[in-house]
């Protein structure tokens, strides 16, 4: 099987996870797909393969060498975002693309241009895979997951070429922040991981936000507004005060590369009350604690002038993998070789997001992260390039490689 027929297959599956329904696996057709690897796996004689309750499935490529080397994982999830239908992909391959626009669904009139998409134009004389413009692709992450077992296809094909033990692990919720949740560290068994999830070709990630989510429940009075006055505090109008106490040029749609920022991502209430959903993020640690210590400041001088009518609750949601990573940069050196052997060069970058790399970072493993080659994720404009993918592929192998010799 090629890797582009193992991707074609995985991305039939309808893994879309939902953060809703409190379950791990969150929807059941995250556990169909694992026991479908689980097989694949199994028929490729891999061994100490195993696929928990949960939905995260482990296996190994045993060492065809004696010598004592370190254990080296390779890790992608297997769900896709919930912000577009994963059901009925069907992808297509657009050969030799030689720019302009690419009509992804005539019918509906739907087109995905280099206007829009300027990194189109990237990939051109490659192959693109592009959907139907009704559902997202998938290439995030099954792309992943597709380059790490056709490496290891690969370095069954080539028993010269030799590695130590290889440890694969394919876990649920990615995209819904609980991928490495429940994710068993101790039965991986690595020194080291890599999780091949990230975009465009070249990125080699090892930095990522330090995160929090905060709630802000603000407590009104109702009273009939024809005799309102002096009486009714309007829960609504305290909100939009409130968010004027964070700074309104530290946003999202204000900020790149290492700079942090406030989101407000939730807005629901009426008169008598309203609650506002937060993320803070921060790639600087000390910034990052002022940064919710702001948020404490921006609550109380909100209740200085309407006693006990807000309340905070802010929770620590993951950290910056870098201070994990840094002792053991030689991983980052071994990826950085591994991709120029492969005709890559390495584009190392901040992650303005998480990833599950980060968490397995603090969990005991540290686990940055690789391209798998996906781009305009989570919607009905994803594509990835075949060449793109064998490039990830490649990069996998030559890791094994390096870390023997």
């Amino acid at each position: 099987m090629t890797l582009i027929e193992r991707f074609l297959n995985y991305v039939k599956f309808d893994t879309k996870s939902d953060e809703e329904t409190g379950v791990t696996p969150s929807t059941p057709g995250q556990m169909v797909f694992a026991r479908f690897l689980k097989e694949e796996v199994e028929n490729m004689g891999l061994s100490d393969v195993v696929l928990d309750e949960h939905g995260y499935l482990y296996a190994t490529l045993p060492a065809n060498t004696d010598k004592d080397l370190p254990v080296v994982g390779f890790i992608s999830h297997m769900d896709t975002a919930p912000d577009m239908s994963g059901k009925n992909v069907n992808p297509r391959i657009v050969k030799n693309y030689q720019g302009g626009p690419i009509v992804l669904n005539e019918a509906e009139n739907i087109v995905m241009t280099p206007d829009e998409f300027p990194e189109m134009l990237n990939y051109l004389g490659q192959d693109l895979i592009v959907t139907d413009g009704t559902t997202l692709l998938g290439a995030d992450d099954k792309a992943g997951i597709a380059e790490i077992l056709d490496a290891v296809r690969y370095l069954q094909e080539h028993p010269e070429i030799k590695h130590g033990k290889i440890r694969v692990g394919f876990n649920p919720d990615e995209e819904i922040g609980l991928g490495a949740h429940k994710f068993n560290v101790e039965l991986f068994g690595c020194d080291f991981a890599y999780t091949m999830d990230g975009g465009a070709v070249g990125e080699l990630e090892y930095e990522n936000f330090n995160a929090a989510g905060a709630k802000i429940t603000i407590q009104g009075r109702n009273v009939h507004p024809g005799t309102a006055k002096g009486k009714m505090i309007n829960s609504i109008l305290l909100a939009g005060e409130f968010m004027t106490y964070l700074p309104a040029d530290e946003t999202p749609a204000h900020t790149e590369g290492y700079e942090g920022f406030f989101h407000v991502v939730g807005i629901n209430g009426g008169v008598e009350q309203t609650t506002l959903q937060y993320i803070i993020r921060d790639h600087d640690r000390a910034k990052f604690e002022a940064r919710k210590k702001l948020m404490e400041e921006a609550v109380a001088k909100l209740n200085s002038k309407y006693p006990g009518a807000v309340s905070l609750e802010m929770n620590d949601q993951y950290y910056n993998m870098r201070e994990k990573i840094e002792p053991v940069m030689h991983i980052i050196e071994t990826a950085e070789k591994a991709m120029r052997e492969a005709g890559v060069e390495p584009k190392v970058q901040p992650i303005r997001g998480g990833t599950d790399g980060a968490q397995l970072s603090f969990k005991g493993l540290p686990c940055p992260n690789i391209f798998a080659g996906g781009e305009n994720m989570h919607g009905r404009y994803e594509f990835v390039s075949v060449q793109a993918m064998e490039k990830a592929r490649d990069v996998v192998a030559n890791i094994c490689r390096l870390v023997a010799e």
